[in-house]
């Protein structure tokens, strides 16, 4: 593929990069801020007017889009396999924690316990909540819209592109693309090298990226309410952004091996003690 253009935009409280051969038509452009607008105005729980904040403030039925069904059958996937570590029913711990709507990052006293799955049902279209529930879909959510995003290019007709969402890559292209695993300790250096091929996403997670107070961060364990102290960084490739993104989340709370069964993908974790362990299949390099 020819020098990319790079399209370099904000979009839910990060920072994104869309990479093309040609510049993308004003078309594709208002297309994908549409999509990220109407996927916003679901599943933000910084929104007062979005689907999830009507959720967290009282029970009822709520009709969900498309999207969700794939979103919600991998967070009860992860949900089993994990023993309820990794759930989207944490939005109310991490907001009494100080990850809020508006980003107080004050600790509160008491933060809510976490719902166990049985708080909401599911049948598509529809979710049912027995009682008001503040959901998060950070884990995986980031990188579905990813996905989501590279539908729309493909419908555009686009041809070959990178979409980097912070850190959630989805890589569509015949030539490989060479990431650099940042160091979560010191952004100047790798811990290793990643040849993403055609097809891929890579999704990086690490306690440092939203950290406040004293070791609080975004990476709860579902069953504490409480975040993760054993590992601190993690890389997932996979075929698909979402499930990359749930993974590199289940990865601070799980064991490679439990995953292995269900998920097809390569990984990369770094403990808080500074080992690093990865998979045989890596498709890059591992700096020891």
């Amino acid at each position: 593929m020819p020098p990319p253009d790079a399209w370099q935009f904000e979009a839910i409280g990060t920072a994104w990069q869309i990479d093309t051969a040609t510049p993308l038509t004003t078309e594709a452009r208002d297309a994908i801020t549409a999509r990220i607008e109407s996927f916003d105005a679901v599943w933000s729980r910084f929104r007062d007017d979005s689907l999830v904040s009507q959720i967290a403030r009282s029970a009822g039925t709520w009709e969900l889009p498309d999207e969700a069904d794939s979103l919600l059958r991998l967070y009860a996937a992860l949900y089993e396999i994990t023993a309820g570590a990794v759930t989207p029913l944490i939005g109310r711990a991490l907001s009494d924690l100080g990850y809020d709507a508006s980003y107080s990052l004050t600790e509160r006293v008491d933060p809510a316990p976490v719902p166990s799955w049985d708080a909401i049902v599911w049948h598509r279209p529809f979710l049912t909540n027995l009682s008001p529930v503040l959901l998060d879909v950070g884990a995986a959510g980031k990188g579905l819209l990813v996905d989501l995003l590279g539908d729309v290019l493909n419908d555009a007709g686009t041809g070959a592109y990178t979409i980097d969402g912070s850190g959630d890559v989805l890589h569509q292209s015949e030539e490989s693309l060479r990431i650099a695993l940042e160091h979560p300790a010191d952004t100047s250096r790798a811990i290793g090298v990643v040849e993403l091929g055609n097809g891929q996403a890579l999704c990086a997670s690490a306690t440092n990226r939203r950290a406040w107070g004293n070791g609080l961060h975004h990476v709860l364990d579902g069953r504490t309410g409480r975040p993760t102290d054993g590992i601190i960084a993690t890389w997932v490739i996979a075929d698909s952004c979402m499930v990359a993104d749930g993974l590199a989340t289940a990865l601070f709370l799980a064991e490679p091996t439990q995953l292995m069964p269900g998920f097809t993908y390569e990984f990369v974790r770094m403990h808080a003690d500074g080992r690093v362990e990865w998979s045989p299949e890596f498709p890059g390099e591992v700096f020891r």
